[in-house]
């Protein structure tokens, strides 16, 4: 089935023009002019901010022209994740999108849906002629999955709605009211480099592949294994037991995801390479057995290599090796009270040595600010030898358990679905942390559709759960006044 035959048609019609354009978080400049060219065919009020965030302004509906003015609020840049063996260029190709029952899915890819879906069903609003709603605010902000810098660009002034609906929650049964704030912490670091003899050593490539990966916030809980520490126990564990030196390691390109796969390679004595072979063998077949109940999937192999001899100092290896396992990561502390909820945690996603220079990143995130601090000088002492810095840190999103908008949305969805919603606070950045800041008087919730495997190329959005999420939408449009 094609994706513009689901229902509602007109939020699976602009779900599938998005995904046609390529949107990785800092590279919007396509999407952005995507949309003002969508505001301005609908003869609507359209303007780009300085940073490139779009607001749309939509008048109200004929019964509706004394209610308050509604933002409604979703995110243009999504993550760029891929298989380790796909080919998919995500600057040139559009999301190839299937159906698969009751789910929406990607070839290989991340599908989009975080935060595309929310879009969609805002610009769905926008072009409708028959839905009932208030005076509308469309805000889609940019950077959203890196460094939240459209919201946080944005000032006092540039929206004068007192209501907010954020449309990136990714469970249909749950209103969001609150989430964690964050900060990435990046490491980076020279070693010297020693030559060794290319006649008495060999190049071996580590391959790992096949983990889970995924949100490293909503999914941080469900303790995964993370490649940048799988690869470390092996780096870690072949180093005690052949001697053989590091050359290289790439894992991980974004820190608001877990790493899912990444290589390592090595230098080994000639005269070890059958005791290298057995010592890999039984390592990977420990970390199979470690990380099956989460990560079955997980694949270690090793294969010849040419490359130069180059390999990091003994001292800089053994560091690093050590850092990295020494680093907090997971889940830190959790939330007192609140059943399930994660107070902070961090995940180390990025880890790339080679050529004389070593960087590594962190994303840490905490609804307790004075815990974020202290889990990030945690990090700081593990890599004492190396260049530490905090950048970007982001508010979380204080609850609002009382507010007449909460109390609103709840009623809208009991009528709908003849049950009482989850109303929670999350372990992820939401904008409305931001925003909550920079608009202090306007009351906010957010929710959304099924999305399971953000981030990772098992995302895949629910159609039966779109259609639940759509009806929300509107009835809570129609109500509001």
């Amino acid at each position: 089935m094609q994706i513009t035959k689901l229902e509602p048609d007109a939020i699976w019609h602009h779900f599938e023009a998005i995904n046609t354009i390529p949107r990785a978080s800092t590279k919007e400049q396509e999407i952005i002019e995507f949309m003002v060219a969508f505001g301005k065919s609908l003869s609507l009020e359209t303007s780009v901010d300085a940073i490139g965030n779009v607001i749309i302004k939509k008048p109200a509906t004929k019964r509706k022209l004394d209610a308050r003015t509604v933002v409604l609020q979703g995110h243009l840049d999504m993550v760029h994740q891929k298989e380790a063996t796909s080919n998919f260029d995500f600057a040139t190709q559009g999301i190839e999108m299937f159906v698969d029952g009751d789910w929406v899915k990607a070839k290989e890819t991340t599908l989009g849906a975080d935060n595309g879906i929310g879009v969609a069903a805002i610009m769905a609003v926008l072009s409708s002629n028959d839905l009932e709603h208030p005076p509308i605010e469309a805000l889609f902000t940019i950077d959203e999955e890196m460094g939240m810098t459209g919201a946080m660009a944005l000032t006092n002034d540039q929206l004068k709605g007192s209501i907010l609906l954020n449309l990136d929650s990714e469970e249909d049964d749950m209103i969001t009211i609150g989430c964690a704030g964050g900060v990435d912490v990046t490491i980076d670091g020279s070693y010297k480099t020693e030559l060794l003899n290319a006649k008495k050593y060999s190049l071996f490539e580590i391959k790992l592949s096949g983990l889970t990966g995924g949100h490293s916030g909503v999914e941080i809980h469900l303790n995964q294994a993370n490649a940048i520490i799988v690869l470390a126990e092996c780096l870690d564990d072949l180093i005690s037991k052949t001697g053989c030196r590091l050359h290289s390691v790439n894992v991980g390109t974004l820190t608001n995801v877990i790493p899912r796969n990444g290589w390592a390679i090595v230098a080994v004595a000639k005269d070890k390479s059958d005791l290298f072979s057995q010592a890999f063998i039984a390592i990977a077949e420990k970390l199979k057995k470690k990380y099956h109940a989460t990560d079955a999937d997980l694949k270690l192999a090793f294969l010849k290599t040419e490359t130069t001899t180059a390999v990091l100092d003994v001292q800089t290896q053994n560091q690093l090796v050590k850092a990295i396992l020494l680093t907090p990561n997971g889940v830190y502390s959790m939330t007192e009270g609140i059943a399930d909820l994660v107070q902070t945690s961090n995940n180390i996603a990025i880890l790339h040595i080679g050529e004389g220079r070593f960087h590594a990143a962190c994303h840490t995130r905490s609804s307790v600010d004075s815990e974020r601090d202290e889990l990030a000088g945690k990090i700081k002492d593990c890599f004492s030898f190396a260049e530490v810095i905090e950048v970007g840190p982001y508010p979380g999103w204080e609850p609002r358990p009382n507010s007449e908008l909460l109390s609103l949305t709840k009623k809208c969805y009991e009528k709908l679905n003849g049950e009482t919603p989850i109303v929670k606070s999350i372990h992820a950045g939401l904008e409305c942390g931001i925003l909550s800041g920079t608009f202090p008087a306007m009351q906010m919730v957010s929710f959304g559709p099924n999305i399971l495997g953000a981030h990772s190329p098992e995302e895949r959005l629910q159609i039966s759960s779109t259609q639940k999420f759509w009806k929300l939408l509107v009835k809570l449009l129609k109500e509001l006044e």
